[in-house]
């Protein structure tokens, strides 16, 4: 489409924007109290689990949404797609019913992505949905079927516009500033557009941005603003440019943050839109990505992507129906819970609620012996999912949970339910640290990446002595390293490395630094949490974790030196 075909509407909907804006002006939003906001919030963090799905003409070329409008695929070739696209398979009913099995209780479609297309009848842009061969209106279909089964619906807008020619970036990715612009006049777009997906499809359980780039905090701000004049419950995550109401980590569970909501949005494969053969994680991986998001007191966003004929792939749909039978036999301590009161760990996780802990053990140890911190309450009885009593010991200083037969175990995680005598909500977390004793303290901490460069997952994080804390790094990094200054020079004659849940490495080193060079002490495979011994004890002052291969962006709770 030329640039013309934006403009011919861009007059009335700048008059009617001039119009709210004024409104705006006269009457701003008002500030909610702590109670307010988590009341509003309470129906979002007790569903703890949606599908997320990424869908578009891009899938007729199995490439990344967006991203690859410019560099795999010619933008020209790109922007024609729709012209292509009868998706004829769709069934917004199917697709309903999938993540109904998988045990998702919301479901968040990308109604506009980077490249500008639009999955509903918008009145903005004629680059949507109606104008290909398929022409129905699939926004409003899923959202019917959504609620025709029980199930919330949300909405992804992309608040970067690649495609539109007022936005002051182009692709690829963002990376090519126009010539001109003009972002007020654009945010007027984006204003339009999703006060017709509030109206015309709303309630919305939730609006979704993502990548402000241009957008600022106070444009961002505007842009809530207007929306929740509209829908005063509407949730917003933080990617209008603005904070929102919930952080987003993207392909990394976030750590354990009880202060403010937030979302792992991931997807089942490795790319978001469909991509033929592509890679899919396994049910334990799976499972294992749903407990680690819920016990850090976050929600999971589980991202799906649709063929060109508009199903879901049958693989996929079996692995979410697996899921979906693993979550709906441990429901009561998965939804409507929240994290803790023990953080995360290479042990497992647990979720509370009333006056309920459990315990999703996923790595018991050896002698079949799980030590935990004390609980600070009186423990009423302690069974296994199944109703099966387990033994516990609570002292004053420890909590010892004594592993339930192999059969009465779970192959992923294995539930333990603690009924306590108070509320658990009331409990402080607890940190599991699980690594040695007698570790050598360490000075300062640096890495080769971190997760969307953000302090709660830097390399310090991973020498705090605090197995619910991690380094994490960006999605699509396989090689990366993480390197420690022990102060003074010493004596160090074994390591050790606790990757928590996620066994992601598969192949690393342990350097030393010689001079103004690395020399490899010891190199392995998988990691575990035993201790490494090296060889022959080392001198030095700085020890690199190198990563020399992964299969996904590596993520590391604790590296420890012992002498």
């Amino acid at each position: 489409m030329h640039r013309s075909s934006y403009l011919v509407l861009l007059p009335t909907v700048a008059a009617l924007f001039c119009a709210q804006n004024t409104a705006q002006a006269a009457e701003p939003a008002k500030t909610e109290t702590p109670e307010q906001f988590e009341a509003r919030l309470a129906p979002w963090r007790a569903a703890r689990f949606g599908m997320f799905i990424h869908w578009g003409p891009v899938s007729l070329k199995g490439t990344e949404i967006g991203w690859s409008r410019g560099s795999q695929v010619p933008i020209e070739e790109y922007d024609n797609l729709y012209k292509k696209f009868n998706p004829v398979k769709f069934n917004a009913d199917a697709w309903v019913s999938v993540a109904k099995a998988a045990g998702m209780k919301y479901v968040v479609l990308t109604t506009k992505h980077h490249d500008g297309f639009c999955l509903w009848d918008t009145k903005q842009t004629d680059h949507n949905i109606m104008n290909t061969p398929f022409h129905r209106d699939v926004t409003k279909e899923l959202a019917v079927a959504c609620r025709k089964q029980g199930l919330a619906f949300g909405t992804y807008y992309s608040t970067c516009d690649w495609r539109h020619p007022d936005f002051p970036l182009t692709s690829p990715g963002g990376s090519v500033k126009r010539a001109t612009s003009n972002l007020d006049r654009y945010t007027d777009y984006l204003k339009a557009q999703t006060t017709e997906l509030v109206k015309n499809y709303g309630p919305l359980f939730t609006l979704w941005f993502d990548v402000p780039q241009e957008f600022n905090a106070v444009r961002g701000q505007g842009v809530i603003d207007l929306l929740r004049t509209l829908q005063p419950n509407l949730v917003i995550n933080n990617r209008t440019g603005a904070a929102g109401d919930y952080d987003t980590p993207e392909q990394t569970i976030g750590g354990f943050q009880m202060n403010r909501p937030w979302e792992t949005c991931m997807t089942i494969c490795d790319q978001w839109a469909w991509k033929p053969n592509d890679n899919m994680k396994s049910l334990q991986q799976c499972v294992s990505t749903l407990l680690s998001t819920i016990g850090g007191d976050g929600n999971l966003l589980f991202n799906v992507g649709p063929s060109p004929d508009g199903e879901i792939e049958g693989r996929q749909v079996e692995r979410l129906k697996e899921m979906g039978a693993w979550a709906t036999k441990h429901g009561a301590s998965i939804y409507g819970t929240r994290g803790g009161p023990y953080k995360p760990g290479d042990w497992g996780v647990a979720t509370r609620s009333d006056k309920r802990i459990t315990l999703f053990v996923m790595n018991w140890p050896s002698d079949g012996h799980l030590i935990l911190p004390a609980l600070p309450a009186k423990i009423i009885s302690a069974t296994t999912v199944s109703g099966a009593a387990v033994k516990v010991e609570n002292g004053p200083e420890h909590l010892a949970v004594i592993a339930p037969p192999e059969a009465a175990r779970d192959a992923i995680a294995t539930a333990i339910i603690l009924t306590i005598d108070t509320p658990a909500m009331s409990l402080a977390p607890l940190t599991v640290n699980k690594m040695a004793g007698g570790r050598l303290a360490m000075a300062s901490a640096t890495a080769s990446n971190t997760f969307e460069s953000k302090a709660e997952y830097g390399a310090d994080k991973a020498i705090d002595g605090d197995a619910g804390t991690r380094w994490a790094t960006d999605s699509g990094l396989k090689e990366v390293w993480l390197a420690v200054d022990l102060g003074v020079e010493q004596l160090v004659a074994k390591a050790q490395v606790d990757e928590g849940s996620w066994d992601r490495v598969r192949r690393y080193e342990i350097q030393v630094k010689v001079g103004d060079q690395w020399k490899s002490v010891i190199a392995g495979k998988k990691i575990d949490t035993k201790p490494i011994p090296f060889p022959a004890p080392v001198k030095g002052r700085e020890f690199r974790l190198m990563i020399l291969e992964a299969s996904e962006s590596p993520t590391i709770h604790e590296f420890a030196l012992y002498r």
